[in-house]
């Protein structure tokens, strides 16, 4: 029965522009559970109420098109702004790379708000945010430090995190993971002058020797590591 009306839906979108209101989206994104959903609004503007479930690739992000191709073509994906606007171009742009099924929420999460259907926000505690002093017994080690600043809400930073795990198990004798939450660290993160995610660093003998803003692959990062790992 779910397969059908999600189906339905489905076929009865296949126009240019896939714009469906608000009460059609609500209902094909409880209904599939592989939906990609994007917010293509700014961070500041995920983080203060977005869809649940729902990934931030910020439409003004120079590394916009990079971070949408990590997803699969093969599953639906549904994107939205404030009013239309963003989400309008990012629609083409999403189309444009390839993707088959990409559907636009008609009047942004202000016609969502207005249908009165559930957000989630992020909730974060800055006073227990890690300060300079703990990122400075982190890199104080013989080890090489892989630093990851990411988010819960960060597309890339969901992709990379498993291979970064991976990395950090091969490589353990020589290397230490160093993660850090961006929502849950702002201060720090402000102070090191981070901006952007996913941002990779890498470390020794204290020094910064390499840094990365964005989605990068496994074997690019092991490259870099195998320069400064003995």
């Amino acid at each position: 029965m779910y397969l059908l009306l999600i189906f339905s839906f489905y076929s009865c979108n296949e126009n240019k522009s896939n714009l469906i209101s608000a009460i059609d989206f609500n209902e094909m994104i409880k209904l599939d559970k592989s939906a990609i959903i994007i917010d293509v609004r700014t961070p500041e503007e995920f983080n203060k109420g977005h869809l649940k479930n729902s990934l931030n690739v910020n439409w003004f992000d120079e590394n916009f098109d990079e971070n949408v191709e990590i997803f699969s073509k093969d599953l639906p994906v549904f994107v939205y702004c404030l009013s239309g606007g963003r989400s309008a171009k990012a629609n083409e742009k999403i189309q444009s790379l390839g993707f088959k099924n990409v559907y636009e929420l008609d009047g942004g999460i202000l016609e969502w708000r207005k249908n009165k259907f559930p957000e989630a926000t992020l909730n974060t505690n800055i006073d227990n945010s890690l300060s300079v002093e703990d990122f400075n017994d982190f890199i104080e080690t013989d080890k090489v430090v892989l630093v990851d600043y990411y988010a819960n809400w960060c597309a890339p930073c969901k992709i990379m995190e498993p291979y970064l795990i991976e990395i950090s198990s091969q490589y353990s004798k020589n290397l230490e993971l160093v993660r850090i939450n961006y929502d849950e660290n702002l201060p720090l993160v402000r102070s090191l002058e981070v901006y952007g995610l996913p941002v990779l660093q890498i470390y020794k003998d204290k020094k910064i020797m390499w840094s990365h803003v964005g989605f990068i692959e496994k074997n690019r990062v092991e490259e870099q590591l195998k320069k400064y790992i003995n």
